[in-house]
């Protein structure tokens, strides 16, 4: 059951600070260091190459077709957010262009996540306001039910809670939950350092099947090689 016609304002956000940590470090490394979970379905997708962005979430609950609440969580973001739409069923209509995020983009916003459509892309792109969207879609809505601001979302099959950080680029959107925001920053930046001991390992030449003990697992399985 969805709560509808429901804004909560008071929204606790991770420190600046420990989100910057986090920022530092793309979506596939997040999502493992975080025991490979938080993604969002691979269908949200950057409406223009370049886009990144990553931040506290306000969260908003559409209702297909409509965009109202939209307008009334631009009033809830504060410097640094993301705006994350999900939506009370599947909508591939056009719920935000250039004029939110111009609107947005005042208030403090760094970018939206929605799994729902998007148009004015190569204004978005111009103006590099970050938008991942299920779809890019020209179809108008209108501004008529209530929804929802700043309650628990499913955006794309992830669990958001207002307040949880949203890391997205070109490789998808990971949801880190904000009591986790350290953790995760610190386990990341331990996965950047183990690789970067791989990736010369395999630039001197070394076999993947020799770095992770493969062989043995391998002939057990009953690979054979044949001359």
């Amino acid at each position: 059951m969805f709560d509808l016609g429901i804004v909560h304002t008071d929204v606790h956000r991770p420190d600046p600070e420990h989100v910057a940590a986090l920022d530092r470090f793309d979506v596939p490394t997040i999502h493992e260091a975080m025991g490979r979970v938080g993604l969002m379905r691979p269908y949200i997708r950057p409406v223009y190459p370049s886009a990144r962005v990553c931040g506290p979430a306000v969260t908003v609950l559409l209702q297909p077709g409509d965009n109202w609440m939209l307008h009334v969580a631009a009033e809830q973001v504060r410097e640094g957010d993301v705006v994350v739409a999900g939506c009370t069923t599947e909508s591939e209509d056009g719920f935000f262009g250039e004029l939110l995020a111009t609107s947005m983009r005042a208030q403090g916003a760094k970018g939206l996540v929605i799994d729902g459509g998007c148009r004015d892309t190569t204004q978005l792109e111009d103006m590099d306001f970050p938008v991942f969207a299920r779809a890019i879609n020209s179809k108008g809505t209108i501004k008529v039910t209530l929804g929802s601001v700043n309650v628990p979302v499913v955006c794309a099959n992830a669990l958001i809670h207002p307040g949880d950080v949203v890391v997205a680029d070109h490789d998808g959107v990971v949801v880190v939950p904000k009591d986790r925001v350290v953790s995760v920053a610190r386990a990341a930046q331990d996965r950047v350092d183990r690789e970067e001991s791989k990736r010369g390992k395999f630039r001197d030449g070394t076999l993947g099947l020799d770095l992770y003990s493969m062989r043995e697992p391998l002939e057990a399985a009953g690979l054979k090689y044949i001359d």
